[in-house]
């Protein structure tokens, strides 16, 4: 039986010694499937999963993630990839998806007024945002927004390291996705931050845009998987309402 999401996350811990017990792959591909589903930023999905199974493979990830437990002993890997380069697929496909799935005849005024907005939004705004050389034309956009703020509230995240930021937030929302499906079915992972990702992209064969988020340990935890007890600071330091 499944956890529920307050059981799951309660459940999700960094596990980094598993047990030399397999997961079943179609498993996690569900929860793969899941991690599709997560919220991000203009429904550009700019994440691509590597769900790595073959034996060969992960001795090669081992390697590349530093000779980690977490890594050395996980039954399966999963890499949460950032492609902020296929910001024009995607907004293409975005485009297309609302062309194909819309009937212009029968709106009233106001659908046909959102229809033709999320058309800009696809066709116009984001190709300004994206758009960039060298970091260039970010800052040149990022200092006139600057100038645009004073007077009015405006987006500002314009420049190269911005949008690069924007997409390492969408694919971690999709990782989360990931980790807490697992947890919901009784399998365990660890988020590892410490590889070499430069490494990591050739054994996957990315492009050079391709940004590595996260590689993932899937597996059955040991007993002594678990480093300790939960340790959190105290919820009122870090709450605050307003």
């Amino acid at each position: 039986m499944e956890k529920t999401v307050s059981e799951a996350i309660a459940y999700r811990r960094s596990v980094r010694i598993y047990k030399e017990e397999a997961i079943d792959p179609a498993k996690v591909k569900e929860c793969l499937l899941n991690a599709s589903l997560a919220p991000n930023s203009s429904n550009l999905q700019l994440w691509n999963f590597y769900h790595i199974t073959d034996k060969e493979t992960l001795k090669k990830m081992t390697e590349a993630c530093l000779g980690q437990n977490a890594a050395k002993t996980a039954q399966q890997l999963v890499v949460i990839v950032a492609r902020k380069d296929l910001w024009r697929q995607r907004a293409a496909a975005n485009l297309e998806y609302i062309k194909n799935n819309t009937n212009t005849f029968n709106m009233s005024e106001s659908e046909l007024k959102g229809f033709k907005m999320a058309q800009t939004y696809y066709g116009k705004l984001i190709p300004a945002i994206y758009t960039d050389f060298l970091g260039i034309l970010g800052m040149i956009k990022y200092l006139i927004f600057q100038v645009v703020g004073l007077f009015k509230p405006t987006y500002r995240q314009a420049r190269l390291s911005d949008t690069r930021i924007v997409a390492h937030k969408s694919a971690a929302l999709a990782a989360q996705n990931f980790m807490i499906s697992m947890a919901a079915i009784g399998y365990d992972t660890c988020p590892m931050e410490g590889s070499d990702t430069l490494r990591v992209k050739k054994i996957l064969g990315l492009p050079r845009g391709a940004e590595i988020n996260m590689v993932i340990g899937c597996g059955i935890r040991d007993d002594k998987g678990v480093y300790g007890e939960r340790f959190r600071v105290p919820f009122e330091e870090v709450y605050t309402e307003v």
